[in-house]
């Protein structure tokens, strides 16, 4: 007999221990409308540098689940541009963030129109607009085929692999997919926040395509959140919590997927990562506080680009001390014109520099109430 869940009687008929879980999703809901009526409290400059921040970070995130690590300046350049934000100079991107973002956004923007498996191919052929992952060519826009071989989650070296997980046959999937889309697009019976956390186990499960089937199943959880709020606007990022939790992540999938179709062990997991990653964003957005706030204690300030990319990173946190060589690499200038940029600020009032002085000099940011007044 499998070992699988998708071979045990009566798939795919998940249940749970009710009483557990209610207590669980009644605790995340109250967190969820705490942020959202915090965030609807602050202006709208505010929240949409917020929604900026939170998108970024999600697909940042997402990626980086599976490896693959994204420019985030193109990133945010990106989302910027597709919310008609205006970031100062924005930086071109490559075909795969576009892909990532026109993926995120469509999910999270136009959460309340149907999911099918035209728009799940259209999400796919976003992620590899090459037609390929890595030197690999793979089936792109269309359920996998298993030419190559059955669909597996494998670790370790070549000879010494460890199959984690194996997906149901090819032949399976569409009929599985079909019932898991009309599934999805009903109004749930008991609640959306639920419902993103089972769609994510059984999507990831039928593992539908050659890759990228992490990501989407991401993108269909947020999808089924942004259903539950009513609302497009993010404001907390479900992958970057994942991310600070991969290793749990990928244990309690592979537990489950072997396991029986009760399944409260992993909504509990779920549940919980999504709690943290609402209580994780209070930190993120009084971050994007400090930062709104000082831009308009700043005001006009006639700064170039790259002075304000830096000074944009000093607000929100730089670890280590900022010198002339880091500023270059950050800015991706040279070291003179680094200097000139630093010089100018130190002489506007807005950079002190430390006491070392010589080639050990570093810089710290002067906050607009600690500069004297002109």
């Amino acid at each position: 007999m499998s070992q699988y869940i998708y071979d045990q009687p009566g798939w795919p008929g998940f249940h749970w221990e009710r009483e557990r879980v209610w207590q669980q999703l009644a605790a995340v809901r109250y967190d969820q409308g705490r942020l959202i009526g915090w965030m609807q409290s602050l202006g709208f400059t505010l929240r949409r540098e917020a929604v900026l921040t939170s998108l970024t970070d999600d697909v940042l995130k997402s990626s980086s689940i599976e490896g693959q690590e994204l420019d985030a300046l193109q990133v945010r350049c990106s989302i910027a541009r597709r919310l008609g934000m205006d970031v100062g100079a924005l930086a071109p991107a490559d075909r795969d963030v576009e892909g990532v973002v026109e993926m995120v956004l469509d999910a999270t923007g136009n959460y309340g129109e149907p999911l099918t498996a035209e728009r799940l191919f259209a999400w796919h052929r976003s992620l590899f607009p090459s037609g390929s992952s890595g030197m690999r060519p793979i089936v792109v826009g269309a359920w996998r085929d298993d030419s190559t071989g059955p669909m597996q989650v494998v670790s370790g070296p070549v000879g010494r692999e460890h199959v984690h997980f194996e997906a149901p046959p090819a032949s399976r999937v569409a009929g599985e997919m079909a019932a898991f889309l009309d599934w999805f697009n009903l109004e749930p019976e008991a609640d959306w926040i639920l419902k993103s956390c089972i769609a994510h186990l059984w999507f990831v499960t039928l593992h539908p395509f050659d890759d990228g089937n992490g990501r989407i199943a991401r993108a269909i959880a947020d999808m089924a959140l942004a259903r539950s709020e009513r609302s497009a606007q993010r404001f907390y990022s479900l992958s970057s919590q994942i991310r600070q939790e991969r290793s749990a992540y990928y244990e309690i999938l592979e537990r489950t997927s072997k396991g029986t179709l009760d399944i409260t062990a992993w909504i509990g997991w779920f549940l919980g990562c999504l709690g943290r990653a609402l209580e994780g964003a209070h930190s993120t957005l009084s971050t994007v506080l400090a930062k709104t706030l000082y831009w308009e204690a700043v005001g006009s300030a006639s700064l170039n680009d790259r002075q304000r990319l830096v000074l944009n990173r000093l607000v929100e946190g730089f670890e280590g001390k900022l010198t002339t060589t880091k500023w270059a690499k950050l800015a991706k200038c040279s070291s003179v014109t680094a200097w000139r940029d630093i010089q100018d600020l130190v002489e506007r009032g807005m950079l002190r520099p430390s006491a070392e002085g010589g080639r050990s000099t570093s810089y710290d940011l002067v906050m607009p109430e600690d500069r004297p007044a002109s």
